[in-house]
């Protein structure tokens, strides 16, 4: 069994979406297919909009677009950042999640680009979700 490791899984969120709540849900849905992989592997997945979106809603916030947005989402993944053990780097632009790889890099946390460098995971644990 390896080691289990709280993951950042940093990508596209906003970025590119020009606020439409479809695209951006989209980009969580992506973000949110390597979660199965690294839980299955043994480790526990993290996005930083799992916490964000509801802070925002619990601050009356309408949603990642609202001015309040850019005084939580950032902060939360910096957050997030200091009790996290390695940050998973999905393809695609974005501004948020380049700073959240530079953070990692400050603190000596592993950042990984693919699913298949994170220790443990394998083509078997990322095919699992389609057999249960």
């Amino acid at each position: 069994m390896t080691e289990s490791l709280m993951i950042l899984i940093a990508g596209p969120y906003a970025s590119g979406t020009g606020g439409d709540p479809a695209l951006m849900r989209r980009n969580l849905d992506r973000l949110e297919e390597a979660a199965w992989p690294l839980f299955a592997a043994g480790h526990i997945p993290m996005i930083g909009e799992w916490v964000a979106l509801p802070v925002l809603a619990s601050a009356g916030a309408s949603g990642p677009t609202d001015p309040l947005a850019k005084d939580v989402m950032y902060p939360v993944a910096h957050r997030l950042l200091q009790r996290c053990d390695a940050v998973l780097r999905l393809p695609g632009e974005s501004r948020g999640a380049d700073q959240d790889v530079a953070i990692a890099r400050e603190r000596g946390i592993p950042v990984y680009t693919a699913l298949d460098e994170v220790p443990g995971v394998s083509a078997t644990t990322r095919g699992v979700a389609a057999s249960s």
